[in-house]
């Protein structure tokens, strides 16, 4: 009893050092961002301190320590000898890590098989000595990588629950000379489209092959990363597990080019919303733009929400004079309270394109495919609303998806952060699946937005309408997706203001109350987001849990 009092009590002073000195970090590295953070607690604004803290806390190098620290590991049985794993361990045998690494896995019942230069060789010897009536699972990892404890009764666990399973994939974390743990990859569930640009299953997961397979691949250089996509032919999907398993050297990076679409395919017509009122200085500039739109059939549809400025007028009645070939645009007249999801409903209602493209007035359009690369990743059948990167005018992103449960609500994947910099994994600059994008601008099949029944303009009329709907088209097997290779500039939200009157404020209060019931937005995690990340702050940091985290 005395020995497991010293021991508490020793994690506990840890736990204060350690938070003394992030937030001693935080402060250092953003003085002023962690002042009025402060400011903010002290005038009782919670969810904004909370946001900002997220962001300070999370992004320190030690916090990654504190959360192993307070949150510790899941406490797991021992592993079990069944199924068989079997690790493929990429390296020679005399290297000093090989030594720890081969002791990890015999702590956790896997057995081994060295794959030296001569890969080809190496795995013929392995796949004639591993016993393939057992039905076992292939590890392959690099020498000097380490299994955390109970890792293998983890997959094996997780292979009890999924059998159909092909590929189990876990997170992971680095592993420094002096064996110090950090850089922890929290992964998203199976996102096969962010795979394409990231590997972030080679070196972490276990695969269910046969010998053929080791036959088919034994002559290939990258024989890990090929075996990995053996295992994923025919569509399969990965399984995750949300667990740290892996303690590596090294892993595979996220691309840093990406391929361009091939965009000379026949296309379909696209129908363009764009609600307005006055501010002609906007609407010029983002109707100006669409006339640069190379999309051969374009349709654009300005709707007028009572307008009174008259140089708007004057430039609303002129619009339609602009049409030209492969080019139309037509002004429709709208009166009445702003309710953005009637406004848009009513312009879908009279669109003659294949694809709709909602597209707010206050969008700044840089370069003339935009369009067409997102109508090319809606043509495919899985495909449901597409969005695209969008800039504030400083160059900041605004918008690289939606991840749902961010302030208990849904926040901008990645905002405030420079589209250069790496961020999480450059999550914010690869194409991948994600929960929703915004309505700001939104492609999407006109018959897919009218089977769903459109935007919900009673439980949504201004706020969370475009989540709402891209949910919708989730559940119908057509995943939102987000494109930063259709780069936009937002000046968000100008036209119309911020809702900072009573009414206003009422009004979202009720959006936000029907998206939670709903959608349960208030509980669930977004699978493309992860538990150990904080819901708190809509960059991807550490989750620090804010109450232990207190001076």
């Amino acid at each position: 009893m005395l020995a497991n009092s010293s021991s508490c009590f020793a994690g506990f002073v840890r736990c204060a050092d350690l938070t003394w000195r992030i937030h001693s970090e935080a402060f250092v590295r953003a003085p002023l961002a962690y002042l009025t953070a402060l400011k903010w607690l002290f005038l009782r604004k919670r969810v904004r301190a909370r946001a900002q803290f997220a962001r300070l806390l999370g992004q320190t190098s030690r916090g990654y320590e504190w959360q192993t620290a307070v949150m510790g590991s899941p406490s797991l049985p021992s592993p079990p000898g069944h199924p068989p794993i079997v690790a493929l361990v990429a390296g020679e045998v005399d290297e000093p890590e090989t030594i720890h690494t081969l002791a990890s896995l015999t702590r956790e019942h896997v057995s081994w098989h060295m794959i030296g230069a001569d890969a080809a060789a190496s795995l013929a010897r392995a796949a004639e000595a591993i016993d393939w009536a057992a039905s076992p699972w292939l590890m392959p990892i690099q020498a000097g990588d380490r299994l955390a404890q109970g890792a293998a009764s983890a997959y094996r666990s997780a292979i009890s629950k999924t059998p159909e399973a092909r590929v189990i994939y876990a997170d992971d974390d680095l592993l420094d000379p002096a064996g110090r743990r950090s850089s922890p990859h929290f992964k998203p569930e199976w996102n096969n489209e962010l795979y394409l640009h990231h590997d972030y299953l080679t070196g972490s997961s276990i695969l269910k092959l046969d010998n053929r397979s080791i036959e088919v691949i034994a002559g290939k250089a990258c024989w890990a990363a090929a075996l990995v996509a053996r295992a994923l032919e025919d569509g399969r999907r990965a399984t995750h597990i949300a667990q740290v398993l892996h303690h590596r050297r090294t892993r595979p990076q996220p691309s840093r080019t990406l391929p361009q679409l091939s965009l000379s395919s026949p296309l379909p017509r696209v129908s363009v919303v764009v609600p307005t009122r006055n501010r002609l200085d906007l609407l010029s500039t983002c109707v100006a733009g669409l006339e640069q739109t190379t999309h051969p059939d374009l349709e654009v549809i300005v709707v007028d929400n009572d307008s009174d400025d008259p140089a708007t007028l004057e430039f609303l009645d002129a619009l339609q004079t602009r049409s030209r070939s492969g080019f139309k645009i037509r002004v429709v007249r709208h009166p009445g309270p702003f309710n953005y999801s009637t406004i848009n409903n009513r312009a879908v209602d009279q669109a003659s394109g294949e694809f709709i493209c909602l597209l707010n007035n206050d969008i700044e359009i840089l370069s003339s495919d935009w369009l067409t690369i997102m109508v090319k990743q809606g043509l495919r059948e899985e495909v449901g609303a597409i969005g695209a990167q969008l800039l504030y005018p400083d160059g900041r992103l605004q918008h690289a998806g939606v991840v749902l449960g961010v302030g208990n609500a849904a926040g901008h994947a990645h905002r405030f952060l420079r589209p250069e910099e790496d961020g999480y994994f450059r999550r914010h600059a690869l194409p991948q699946f994600v929960t929703a994008v915004t309505g700001a601008c939104l492609v999407v099949r006109r018959d897919r937005f009218m089977i769903v029944g459109g935007l919900d303009d009673r439980a949504f009329p201004i706020a969370f309408n475009d989540v709402d709907l891209c949910l919708r088209l989730n559940q119908r097997g057509w995943q939102s997706f987000y494109e930063p290779r259709a780069v936009l500039v937002h000046h968000e939200s100008v036209s119309r203001g911020l809702d900072n009157d009573p009414v206003g404020a009422a009004r979202f209060a009720a959006e936000l109350a029907a998206l939670q019931r709903i959608w349960r937005t208030n509980e669930i995690v977004d699978p493309y987001h992860h538990p150990m990340l904080s819901r708190a702050s809509e960059q991807f940091v550490l989750d620090l849990n804010p109450r232990s985290m207190r001076l």
